[in-house]
């Protein structure tokens, strides 16, 4: 499968942060990019899934111009980006998925190193040093040297080092994995008030809630290729999954579940003698025809559930695999 959906680029290259064009990269005999395409647009957050292997972390170091690549362009800010384009690289900030950070600096320190790397004036530096403490809640940690930091603490640490600089284009590679949902809550809200200030979000990650939260347009990709593209509610769209229905009932029989399984658009149904689970093709009608045929059939009905695709359902029909395959 091949879809795009509202991921045209926009007339003028100016409208973009970043553009990738027909990006082919090999590794011996490996194609790992596959003639890629991505548009990022000013002001949004975008969000990059794949499984693993899919090339993600490749594409994410061409764009950085980290790895050189066999063909295919990559413009941001409508500007070719090069291994010795400094000034583009300035208004880009990166925050990798391993906590990067110097064990023998203190919290402050550290954010002050990082932001040294773009930003010479003292003043300025303390100034934005403050602002990146503030946004990620490190105030009362700022004497504290990495080591003495929770797991949480430490990711939000590592943001703010690649935030501390204010660039307009910040990409975030799993920036919540293994932390507690307090910290994943602060750092969700840490991206968006970035994004409100004006930062365009280059997001991947490998929880599917996360990307529904917050991200503006999706890209899915597999074995280095643009698989499908639009917002969450497009690629639900896209795909035959429909909701799963659930139904607390004790009084199925055989000749119900056969009437239920008949129904042109029920996938699957599942049945352990107190809850019915229907998982339905995509349709207009899909409750109310599964309603009708239990009354039909004299089912006692209690509590009723109806829940549509979830982009997971979506992820899965579209590659055939879990995100973490």
């Amino acid at each position: 499968m091949n879809a795009k959906i509202g991921g045209d680029a926009p007339a003028s290259d100016g409208a973009l942060a970043l553009q990738v064009r027909h990006l082919v990269k090999r590794y011996g005999d490996s194609l790992v990019l596959d003639d890629f395409d991505l548009n990022v647009r000013q002001g949004e957050i975008f969000g990059l899934l794949g499984p693993n292997g899919s090339g993600k972390t490749t594409s994410i170091n061409c764009i950085l111009s980290l790895l050189t690549y066999d063909s295919g362009d990559i413009k941001v800010f409508g500007h070719e980006m090069t291994p010795t384009a400094y000034v583009l690289k300035s208004r880009i900030g990166l925050v990798p998925q391993e906590v990067a950070v110097f064990d023998e600096l203190s919290v402050q320190e550290n954010i002050d190193y990082f932001c040294s790397l773009y930003v010479a004036q003292k003043d300025r530096r303390k100034s934005l040093v403050d602002e990146a403490i503030a946004l990620v809640g490190l105030e009362d940690f700022r004497k504290y040297r990495p080591g003495k930091l929770s797991g949480g603490l430490k990711r939000r640490l590592n943001i703010a080092c690649g935030i501390a600089h204010k660039p307009d284009m910040i990409l975030f590679d799993e920036p919540t994995a293994a932390v507690d949902p307090q910290s994943r809550n602060a750092i969700l809200e840490g991206i968006q008030r970035l994004n409100q200030a004006g930062a365009t979000v280059i997001y991947t990650s490998h929880y599917m809630e996360e990307v529904e939260q917050i991200c503006d347009r999706v890209l899915i990709m597999d074995h280095g290729r643009h698989v499908a593209e639009g917002t969450v509610d497009e690629l639900k769209a896209m795909v035959s999954s429909g909701e799963l229905i659930t139904v607390e009932t004790l009084d199925l029989d055989g000749d119900a579940m056969a009437a239920l399984r008949g129904l042109p658009t029920v996938a699957s149904t599942d049945y352990d003698g107190k809850t019915l689970t229907v998982r339905c093709k995509s349709g207009a009608r899909n409750l109310v025809d599964v309603l009708d045929m239990l009354e039909r059939s004299g089912a006692n009905i209690g509590h009723v559930s109806s829940n549509p695709p979830t982009l997971n359902d979506v992820f899965l029909e579209m590659t055939g695999k879990a995100l973490r395959d």
